[in-house]
């Protein structure tokens, strides 16, 4: 199938990109996970202002949905500092309900919010995994992964920066390996099948990959370094 690239999203670091999510909210939150949001949550949440003095190493996980991922990553590296950015307040919900470490900030939003915000080179490493694929041909320019994101991406990213992208979406990793391929910021470092199709070293099984491999849609991974 041929995809044609969709314009560049980030038009200025003040305005806001078009959604590449669906929603905010699910049902109303009760409980433990309201609790959650109301008490821990502002002892977490990154605010903008607090971006350029952000300690390092750094990594940023976009959209962490239940935040499986994020939450193992950030307890098996504590000197390690992890921004999880998500919308979608049920996974922050989700996440808060347990422990966070010390060592993770939440942003409660659109990744691409937050990255204007970011000095060069200050990321070391970047997670997204199993984005929304807005399958439909005219959802397309909804897409996370688009040229514009993979330029700030390279922006606030280390030389030799790790960025791994993951998804069960037989046209999304089309339409990845398109843009990626496309973008001389980054590398793809795969060398045999192995490396796209089984997951990376300490990888953390998510209850979105579980669901998928269930319903046969087996998971791709892509993982590159910025150049």
């Amino acid at each position: 199938m041929s995809i044609s690239p969709s314009p560049p999203v980030f038009q200025h670091p003040s305005s806001k990109p078009l959604a590449s999510f669906g929603r905010r909210r699910g049902r109303k939150l009760r409980g433990a996970r309201q609790e959650a949001l109301q008490d821990t949550l502002p002892l977490l949440q990154l605010k903008l202002e607090e971006v350029s003095a952000l300690p390092r190493p750094l990594c940023i996980e976009i959209g962490f949905g239940g935040g499986e991922h994020l939450l193992a990553q950030a307890q098996a590296n504590p000197d390690v500092h992890f921004i999880g950015c998500e919308p979608y307040m049920d996974g922050v919900a989700n996440l808060l309900k347990t422990a966070a470490p010390k060592n993770l900030r939440i942003f409660p939003d659109d990744a691409r919010l937050l990255l204007p915000h970011l000095p060069p080179a200050s990321v070391d490493a970047v997670f997204i995994l199993f984005p929304d694929p807005w399958p439909k041909a005219r959802h397309h320019k909804r897409r996370l992964i688009q040229p514009a994101l993979l330029a700030e991406l390279a922006r606030v990213m280390v030389p030799g920066g790790r960025l791994l992208l993951a998804t069960d979406h037989a046209d999304y990793l089309s339409w990845m390996l398109m843009h990626v391929l496309a973008c001389k910021d980054f590398t793809w470092t795969a060398k045999t099948a192995t490396d796209w199709s089984q997951p990376p070293a300490g990888w953390v099984r998510t209850r979105y990959q579980e669901k998928a491999e269930k319903e046969g849609r087996p998971a791709t991974w892509l993982e590159l370094r910025r150049t």
